[in-house]
């Protein structure tokens, strides 16, 4: 016996080593570690702004010690850092699920015409009956759920291929983008409110967008992580998943459906968000691994974390002066999104 062998340092010739990612020691420490910046963030931004709070101070508000509080904490710091984290999850985890289903690592939700459908019905209610602010948020749910209806109609001839629902939402998108513009240029004298919509402000939102979207994502997220051993099927092809007794068509239509209602509801509630979708899903990727069971509940966290994170940056960093989260998301999209297609080519 070497000594390697006997020191416990050498392998029998049928053990292969594992990757980090493998390990459960590893995957353990990651969601310990999301979880963790998750609520390291939700305190911070529940506790920045133009009124610091302590996390005594905090505890002091929502248990009514302190009324002068109260509003601050209650009313706005807490629902936008709730409704936030909502969003976050629903686009990161409609972005992980696309990718899968199309086996295209740069696909989001705007792939498929969900965020113009969306853009399309909530500018037009800001632009056309301004009096009717509450009908935005329905109107842009009905928009991107309409836009991801057309794409399957488009898309369907005999199944649903990955290749015609992109070049079907490309279609659906380029005529929803003529559509919002063609109102902004005719309500130009309405357009401020529309450009806050198109960038994805969280201002001025509170406890009725989250009553609104916590249940469609209570619902499809559980649904996602439920399933998500099909998406480890899918992503091996067709004819891989066919032989396996799946039924592929079935299972893309459920998972493209489920994805367009988790982006359909983030967009109707903050208006559009790019990138997240992008973003998270490789992230979780990269040091998860491919395996669906264990992204999917990684994109939740880190979608939650992430936005929350933007949404605290986008009014703390420039305060008084407060700039629409999708502005923050965009500057740290691009640069992930060259270096995806540098490591690509």
């Amino acid at each position: 016996m070497s000594a390697a062998t006997a020191s416990g340092g050498g392998r029998s010739p049928g053990t292969t080593r594992r990757s980090l990612p493998e390990r459960s020691w590893f995957r353990t420490g990651v969601f310990v570690a999301l979880a963790v910046l998750l609520v390291t963030g939700a305190l911070y931004a529940i506790g920045a702004g133009s009124v610091h709070l302590s996390i005594g101070q905090m505890l002091d508000a929502l248990t009514g010690r302190d009324a002068s509080l109260r509003r601050i904490v209650w009313d706005i710091r807490l629902p936008r850092m709730l409704l936030a984290a909502l969003v976050g999850m629903n686009l990161a985890v409609s972005g992980l699920i696309l990718q899968a289903v199309m086996s295209n690592p740069l696909a989001d939700p705007s792939i498929i015409g969900v965020s113009s459908g969306a853009g399309l019905l909530g500018i037009g209610v800001m632009l056309v009956a301004p009096s009717r602010l509450a009908l935005v948020t329905p109107a842009a749910f009905a928009g991107a759920m309409g836009a991801a209806a057309a794409i399957f109609l488009l898309a369907w001839e005999g199944g649903i291929q990955p290749l015609r629902i992109i070049l079907a939402g490309v279609a659906v998108s380029a005529l929803c983008g003529a559509g919002i513009s063609a109102f902004m240029v005719l309500f130009s004298d309405r357009v401020a409110g529309a450009l806050m919509f198109m960038n994805g402000a969280m201002s001025m939102r509170g406890w009725t967008e989250v009553r609104g979207l916590w249940p469609y994502s209570l619902v499809a997220l559980a649904l996602a992580l439920c399933f998500a051993r099909r998406l480890n099927v899918l992503v091996l092809g067709d004819d891989a998943a066919g032989s396996m007794g799946m039924n592929v068509q079935a299972n893309r239509v459920f998972f493209t459906a489920l994805a367009a209602v988790l982006a359909a509801s983030a967009v109707s509630a903050v208006g559009l968000l790019g990138f997240v979708g992008l973003i998270v899903p490789h992230l979780v990727r990269m040091v998860l691994g491919p395996d669906h069971r264990l992204t999917v509940p990684g994109s939740i966290l880190a979608g939650a974390a992430l936005l929350v994170a933007s949404d605290t940056l986008s009014r703390t960093v420039f305060s008084p002066i407060e700039i629409p989260v999708g502005i923050t998301m965009t500057a740290l999209g691009v640069p992930f999104f060259l270096f995806l297609l540098r490591r690509a080519l």
